[in-house]
């Protein structure tokens, strides 16, 4: 953990804290372990072809749940499986990866972990900032670096800010007492705390909110700058200071900023994993079936147009997916996973199939850009200690120079092993967008020489380094939603689209999911959540339940669902 995170530990004895969204604090770890499973559809239905469009780890949740309930899930995917749980492996060493997209992932979301386990995918503790599985720290601000191998190693400094960060949201936000309403599953106190902060707080900016605290006024302006480069749990946040502190909020309530983990062999593995997997609690396959083996092996194309040409006799018709290169096919339902800007720049998407107002909350979403550098070193070099000064030669760094983040990733000594040499977000991310991946290098080795100096980091490079920038991407343009202040009107259209009773017909069958329609972007809980929102409303659209003793998503909305501000 970083300087400021502290405050968001459970103790010896208590319950654990996991990602029960304060906006909407449905249970859905407990809804995936029942064992009456999440529902039925009719016999006459089974067999029935539902579209989904993107193969990242929100569609193949919702796919193999489809499957697994007798429908039969047509995937299409415009680039390949994983969305942004990417994975890349080095020329010439194919068990050195590095992961893209997410590559960190908190113990407390619980749905997502409810694959992993399921699918026998082994995870081991991500080196964050002063975390348990990081040998050493530098934080280097203003030109001055500071070694430390607990939070205890750093200066008085860094625990003022801590501090302040911790009366900071006691104070303005009752995060103690949040914490303890998700610990003991109190709906009730959940939704009565987040409720009345949603209407004191929807147009707070991050900065805003802190600035405006008692404890950072009375700390001063070099905390709060401080604060934005070291940050809490995954080091620096000042890129996220414009963003609403409503989306920091729902991170620090849920421990999803801590006690990250990651997939070993990479995080591209879990979607690998759910394409292949044949699930025991069939309906209607036979035994060993899998979504590889309902395609033939292979997602159908890229998606270019979603239309709903009239049914007999002039009603409502199924929906029209026609791909790219021209095949097309007709569906009763349709969820759609990808990014919702792609809804309207990359695929020609009839406009009365949403409701205008759903259309703007789509268009106004804010995405966070993001870029990461990867190098492949001969060996993790930096467990090597100084003779002169007894520390390690390289340290996981936090800086605000232009790298910002330098993470150190091995799998033991004497083996080939990575640095991820930058991650940056939003203005800093922007940065590194005109360079090739050697420019990048080059610049962000200048950085660390001033940090480490003698240090001949290059010296220990092998092959050719692996970057990305998401919002370059055509299939992503960004990493991942962040709302700005006065968007929770638009998140809250988006999240509850899945449940359709209020809509015209000619509206209802076609879903949203993703990480970018969940009220925790970013989070891969967000991506599995939502697209067993979307599994729910494909049932009940084709006249199914959900199973006895385990309401779904939509059966609950109503209670514990996010509120509305008109």
């Amino acid at each position: 953990m970083t300087i400021a995170t502290d405050i968001n530990h459970s103790g010896p004895g208590t319950a654990p804290v996991t990602m029960l969204n304060p906006d909407f604090p449905f249970g859905y770890d407990t809804y995936l372990q029942h064992p009456s499973g999440l529902g039925s559809i009719p016999e006459a239905a089974r067999g029935t072809k539902v579209a989904v469009i993107g193969a990242g780890l929100s569609g193949l949740v919702t796919a193999y749940e489809l499957m697994k309930l007798g429908l039969c899930p047509v995937v299409h995917e415009a680039g390949e499986i994983g969305g942004r749980l990417k994975t890349r492996s080095f020329a010439g060493a194919p068990s050195v990866t590095a992961d893209l997209g997410g590559m960190r992932f908190p113990v407390s979301g619980r749905s997502f972990y409810h694959y992993v386990d399921k699918l026998g995918l082994r995870t081991e503790a991500f080196p964050n900032p002063l975390s348990d599985a990081t040998s050493s720290t530098v934080i280097e601000l203003g030109g001055k670096a500071h070694y430390a191998r607990t939070p205890e190693d750093l200066p008085a400094f860094f625990h003022e800010v801590a501090e302040a960060w911790h009366d900071a949201v006691d104070d303005g936000a009752q995060f103690r007492q949040m914490q303890e309403a998700i610990r003991a599953r109190d709906t009730g106190r959940i939704k009565q705390l987040w409720n009345v902060l949603v209407r004191d707080l929807d147009e707070q900016t991050f900065y805003g909110f802190i600035a405006a605290s008692r404890a950072f006024k009375e700390a001063g302006f070099d905390h709060r700058e401080a604060f934005g480069q070291v940050g809490f749990g995954t080091g620096g946040w000042d890129t996220d200071f414009p963003n609403s502190i409503l989306e920091i909020l729902r991170v620090v309530y849920t421990d999803a900023d801590d006690g990250h983990r990651s997939i070993v062999g990479g995080a591209q593995r879990l979607p690998e994993a759910l394409w292949h997997h044949a699930p025991e609690d069939l309906v209607h396959w036979p035994a060993g079936t899998s979504l590889a083996s309902l395609h033939g092996g292979s997602p159908r194309g890229a998606v270019a147009r979603i239309t709903r040409p009239p049914g007999a006799g002039g009603g409502v018709g199924d929906f029209r997916i026609e791909e790219k290169w021209g095949r097309a096919a007709q569906y009763p339902a349709v969820v759609s996973t990808c990014q919702s800007w792609l809804l309207s720049t990359r695929i020609h998407t009839e406009e009365g199939l949403f409701p205008a107002r759903l259309w703007t909350a789509m268009e106004r979403s804010h995405y966070m850009q993001s870029s990461k550098t990867f190098v492949m070193v001969d060996r993790p070099f930096w467990k090597d200690v100084d003779p002169g000064t007894g520390r390690d030669v390289l340290s996981m760094t936090l800086t605000d120079r232009l790298p910002r983040a330098t993470y150190l990733l091995d799998d033991g000594p004497d083996k080939p092993a990575v640095i991820l040499l930058s991650y940056t977000w939003n203005d800093d991310a922007l940065k590194w967008l005109a360079l090739d991946a050697d420019g990048r290098v080059e610049l962000m080795l200048h950085s660390l020489e001033q940090i480490y100096p003698g240090v001949d980091i290059a010296s220990h490079i092998v092959g050719e380094p692996i970057t990305v920038s998401w919002e370059s991407d055509p299939n992503f343009m960004g990493a991942f939603k962040a709302n700005l202040p006065g968007h929770y009107r638009y998140q809250q259209r988006l999240f509850t689209h899945f449940a359709q009773d209020g809509l015209p017909e000619h509206q209802r069958g076609i879903f949203l999911a993703g990480d970018d329609i969940s009220f925790t972007a970013g989070w891969a809980e967000g991506a599995v959540t939502t697209g067993l929102n979307a599994v729910w409303g494909v049932v009940k659209h084709l006249g199914g339940v959900s199973a006895p003793g385990n309401p779904g998503p939509g059966d609950l909305l109503e209670e514990l669902g996010p509120i509305s501000l008109d």
